[in-house]
């Protein structure tokens, strides 16, 4: 092939390759999103998770919940600074701190059924040192320069009446801590803690008014409560300018009443009909994938995992829903 031949040919894969980057950066700036994922939804590995995020799904933003096996309140000091240059290397910035704050076991009831025997997501914290996972969550925020820290509201009760109030104060407790560093604390309807449905997200909003107490949106949580419509039916119940953070993922309910995750379209969340809400409603905050779901198959001979696998599926589907409510992602 003559020397002009194959530049012509290379001219050719340039102008391709920043056409394709081009249309990229005009998608992210026309998003109304903060499209991002959760780091350790694709990988334990840092760098290739950011990989994947930044030039595989095209984002410019990703969730922090865990690296290198570790939580990511468990990071020492030279792990925070390899991280942070990790993020610079890919221009990723973080939409919140996915901390494991108050996905404990309420002290003085009974124990929970939900409570795990092992450790989730490499927390293994009691309620005695939430108040130390608050302290390390807020200088975390400003490691990773965001303004949001995730919590939960403990490992659900049977019966909750006798310890909701005192749940609701430490709630507000922390909310305030929070406000003290300009910090927004975003609470997540959690299945398997106290505020579980798009209704208790309502009942417990409306109990904490902070405005810093923020809610951190689960559809596909909510939707595994027997008779729970996510969309439209919960969020209607919802003060949409308390949303401040959602997370997506799908379930699917078999014959027997349990359900299982799906990616993200393949379930009975009607995400179309949410992202045209959020964008009627004003929402421009953060709908980050927390796949879950683990039914991808990696390709032959590849070194990617199950978890890689499945969340390539199911950005997939997110942004086939973004697309198909006019949000082009």
């Amino acid at each position: 092939m003559s020397s002009s031949r194959r530049g012509f040919l290379a001219g050719l894969g340039a102008t391709s390759a920043l056409a394709a980057v081009s249309r990229a950066a005009r998608a992210a700036s026309s998003c109304p999103f903060r499209l991002a994922v959760i780091n350790d939804e694709i990988s334990q590995d840092f760098d290739h998770a950011c990989f994947v995020a930044a030039h595989d799904f095209g984002l410019q933003w990703i969730e922090l919940r865990g690296m290198w096996n570790k939580n990511i309140t468990e990071l020492d000091a030279s792990e925070l600074e390899r991280s942070r240059k990790i993020l610079a290397k890919y221009n990723l910035r973080v939409t919140d701190i996915a901390s494991p704050l108050f996905k404990v076991n309420w002290p003085g009831a009974p124990l929970s059924r939900f409570s795990p025997r092992h450790a989730e997501f490499h927390a293994d914290f009691d309620f005695k040192q939430q108040d130390q996972v608050l302290e390390r969550c807020i200088a975390l925020s400003k490691t990773f320069g965001t303004d949001r820290i995730r919590c939960f509201d403990f490992w659900r009760l049977d019966d909750q009446k006798p310890y909701r109030a005192a749940i609701n104060d430490k709630l507000r407790q922390a909310a305030r801590t929070c406000a003290r560093h300009d910090l927004i604390l975003l609470l997540e309807n959690e299945p398997d803690c106290n505020t579980g449905s798009g209704k208790e997200a309502a009942e417990t909003l409306a109990a904490v008014t902070e405005s810093n107490f923020m809610l951190n949106w689960d559809p596909g949580n909510s939707a595994t409560f027997a008779g729970d419509v996510p969309y439209p039916n919960d969020y209607d119940l919802l003060p949409k300018h308390r949303i401040g953070h959602c997370h997506c993922k799908d379930t699917i309910r078999k014959p027997d009443g349990k359900s299982v995750w799906a990616p993200v379209g393949g379930g009975m969340v009607d995400w179309v009909g949410q992202f045209r809400a959020f964008q009627r409603d004003g929402y421009h905050d953060a709908v980050s994938l927390e796949t879950h779901w683990r039914g991808g198959k990696p390709e032959p001979g590849s070194n990617m995992g199950v978890a890689e696998a499945s969340s390539r599926i199911s950005m997939k589907g997110l942004k086939e829903c973004l697309a198909k409510a006019g949000a082009y992602c």
